[in-house]
């Protein structure tokens, strides 16, 4: 696709909320980066409208049924909600497990509905840039909610600050994940805790841990701050509770970034993933730019076989390649 009426169509296609459009410009920005950098500039203009909800956990807690419970719950509400469900790239094929849009299934028959599975390319967050852009996708195609469900790798998690206006923590009883979120600063990330599968035992006694740590936090209490609540949900029938409720906390938090109050914070939070966005596609651009003046596809290969054939080692490989940086 070139800067003509194919890339033009594509950008009215999208904005005019398209599934098929939007299928393909999310693909487009997977694996064309190039072509990716010019359709994001076309559609940049119109961005900045939806509410990004991040939602993060431990593998296991029920992310994809919860993002399924409330996409359900929104759109009652009128609301229109595009899914990103970021899985584990096949270290193979370069491909993601569609586990997520399995589990999700009953949406995907909604006008007002785009589910998208992504891979997390080795991103140890979980969110590649290609998944950032793709959140831009959706934006600019007027959904009001980006719902984004990250992979689930522990401590890595804190990354989805960069991304989303507002970051859902999930933790679920009888895993130790209170005194694990001290460990991996989830806790200084989340602007909603859920404690997910409150059915089970022990769900009241870790609420009332979260909320005793939350009160450690010396800010916590100061004016114009967010207070961030502790919501117990269960997501299996046929017990379904505490959705209703999430969901109008994450509409509150929305007012209270909206809120010209905070408009002071809400600008330094923006600034923050600006800023992390830019960082992070100059790391790329610089590591993929130098390691193409570096070493040829011929070199590469040649290489490569070295390696495999214990000719030399991974470390001797890599210092050859960046030797020259340092002369």
């Amino acid at each position: 696709m070139d800067d003509g009426p194919l890339m033009e169509k594509l950008v009215e296609k999208v904005l005019e909320r398209s599934k098929r459009a939007i299928a393909k410009a999310i693909t487009l920005v997977e694996n064309h980066p190039d072509e990716c950098e010019l359709f994001i500039k076309k559609i940049f203009p119109h961005t900045g409208h939806a509410l990004v909800v991040g939602i993060t956990g431990p593998p296991g807690s029920g992310k994809s049924t919860l993002v399924n419970n409330l996409a359900i719950e929104f759109r009652k509400r009128g609301k229109t909600v595009g899914i990103i469900a970021v899985d584990p790239t096949s270290p193979f094929s370069g491909g993601a497990l569609l586990g997520d849009r399995i589990r999700m299934d009953e949406l995907s028959g909604d006008p007002d509905v785009f589910i998208r599975s992504m891979g997390s390319r080795g991103s140890l967050g979980g969110l590649s840039r290609a998944t950032m852009d793709a959140i831009r996708v959706l934006d600019a195609s007027g959904f009001d909610l980006v719902l984004v469900e990250t992979v689930g790798a522990g401590q890595s998690e804190v990354e989805i600050v960069r991304t989303a206006h507002t970051t859902i923590v999930i933790g679920i009883p009888g895993t130790g994940d209170a005194v694990q979120a001290i460990k991996a600063g989830i806790l200084e990330i989340a602007d909603i805790y859920v404690v997910n599968k409150s059915d089970r035992p022990g769900a009241e006694e870790i609420a009332k841990e979260l909320r005793l740590l939350l009160t450690l936090d010396p800010h916590s209490k100061d004016e114009g701050r967010w207070q961030v609540p502790v919501i117990p949900t269960t997501n299996l029938p046929p017990i379904i509770s505490g959705i209703q409720k999430l969901a109008d906390t994450i509409l509150k938090h929305e007012l209270f970034l909206n809120d010209p109050k905070n408009a002071q914070f809400a600008f330094e939070q923006e600034k923050i993933r600006r800023k992390n966005e830019i960082h992070e596609i100059i790391k790329v651009e610089i590591f993929e730019n130098m390691l193409t003046s570096l070493i040829g596809k011929q070199e590469w290969e040649k290489l490569l076989q070295e390696v495999i054939s214990k000719k030399t080692d991974p470390y001797s490989a890599a210092r050859s390649i960046m030797d020259p940086l340092f002369r």
